[in-house]
């Protein structure tokens, strides 16, 4: 499926200006761009908002099935994206089928149950708690000393781990998502706080969405409910964390939104819509697998061809954005949860939703007259085709004593 004229995957033009590369990518292919992920390995992408509602809506033509893909010979062991695009992984990500409709039902269960004055409670408690440790220096980082924080802790609370766990889960889940000399590490320690959580929940059940897992009646094993877990953590701590990062960026930089910073609130949830929109925290995932040759968008995929959602991309597609202008009312028609049996389930985007906005107000209500402390256009984007969000958020505030 390799083409002369096929994409780079990379390059530092997706953290930089990924809205104006996505434009040309939709000039020069159209709605389906073939790409190269490392290693020249081929793939789609998938930017147009019709395509992606056909893949996302047809699960088994395009099937969530890695062990599909005609390119697993030419991937070495060690592959950069292996975490990302895995073979045979027990977690429900790869399930298909009424496996994956029992493993879906089984989680939305356990997460639908979390009562949402707790959740808000424990947000309110940890982001107090993170805002507490900078207030009274007048500057801050609120990516590195608030965002990348907050989510995980809240998401250990609701699991079922002990508050003393949380910051050492936070530090294995930021050093796994960086994906550098610590990520193994990272990894190894998450999964053996899960299996030893586990093991304590099967001894003496609680009410979290752990034993809530463990008492579901289809017979999981205590890996796959284990990588369930895991993968619960990573997707809701990172993008969470962008949402609020983002979302804050937009409030600080945007004249649209300077009455909120002063107590006005309307407008917090029109930003976190807005960044849904137009600077999604998740830009392209991988992905899906074409169960037979097919046609999409004008394009011929074979079997086993990758397909990755270009959910940014679809969100802006000139198709159905025909005015071109930002969406910051109630509008979510936009593909940043995905779509189909495989999006990211209600209940879990709810608690993302609490989280982010939690966060983001408790801010505003405790650094008074806060601002960003550098040129707006010097805020530089971690280097990922995949997740978007600052590398720092440096502001400064009046300073005030820890409540």
């Amino acid at each position: 499926m390799s083409t002369p004229d096929a994409v780079p995957l990379g390059g530092p033009r997706f953290p930089t200006e990924p809205a104006r590369l996505y434009r040309e990518m939709r000039r020069d292919h159209g709605a389906v761009v073939p790409v190269l992920l490392d290693g020249d390995i081929p793939a789609w992408l998938v930017l147009g908002y019709r395509e992606l509602h056909q893949v996302t809506g047809d699960p088994v033509l395009f099937s969530r099935d890695s062990a599909l893909w005609n390119q697993w010979e030419n991937i070495p062991a060690d592959w950069p994206l292996l975490p990302m695009i895995g073979r045979k992984q027990p977690s429900i990500l790869y399930t298909v089928g009424e496996r994956h409709r029992q493993r879906a039902a089984m989680v939305s269960n356990a997460l639908e149950a979390v009562d949402p004055f707790e959740l808000k409670g424990h947000a309110e408690r940890f982001a107090d708690e993170l805002i507490d440790a900078l207030c009274s220096a007048g500057e801050a980082d609120l990516v590195a000393q608030y965002a990348m924080l907050l989510p995980v802790r809240v998401l250990a609370r609701l699991y079922g781990f002990p508050d003393e766990d949380g910051p050492g889960l936070v530090t294995a889940l930021n050093d796994m998502i960086d994906g550098r000399e610590r990520a193994l590490a990272g990894q190894a320690h998450l999964a053996g706080s899960m299996g030893q959580l586990l093991a304590d929940r099967k001894k003496e059940p609680a009410n979290d969405v752990v034993s809530r897992m463990l008492a579901d009646d289809n017979g999981f094993s205590d890996e796959e409910i284990a990588q369930d877990l895991m993968v619960m953590l990573a997707a809701g701590h990172q993008p969470t964390a962008d949402w609020i990062g983002n979302s804050l960026r937009l409030m600080l930089t945007d004249d649209r939104f300077a009455a909120s910073l002063f107590g006005g609130r309307n407008s917090v949830a029109e930003a976190m819509n807005e960044v849904l929109w137009e600077d999604t925290p998740t830009q392209n995932v991988a992905g899906r697998w074409a169960a037979r040759d097919t046609h999409l968008g004008g394009r011929r995929v074979r079997a086993g061809d990758l397909l990755l959602l270009g959910l940014q991309g679809a969100n802006s597609d000139p198709q159905v954005r025909t005015d071109g202008s930002a969406l910051t009312g109630g509008n979510n028609a936009h593909f940043s949860f995905g779509h189909g049996e495989h999006r990211c389930p209600f209940p879990a985007q709810e608690i993302a939703e609490v989280i982010a906005r939690t966060g983001i107000e408790v801010v505003l209500d405790r650094l008074p007259d806060i601002d960003l402390a550098v040129p707006a256009e010097s805020l530089t984007r971690r280097p990922s085709p995949w997740l978007r969000g600052l590398t720092r958020l440096p502001v400064r505030f009046a300073s005030v004593p820890a409540r």
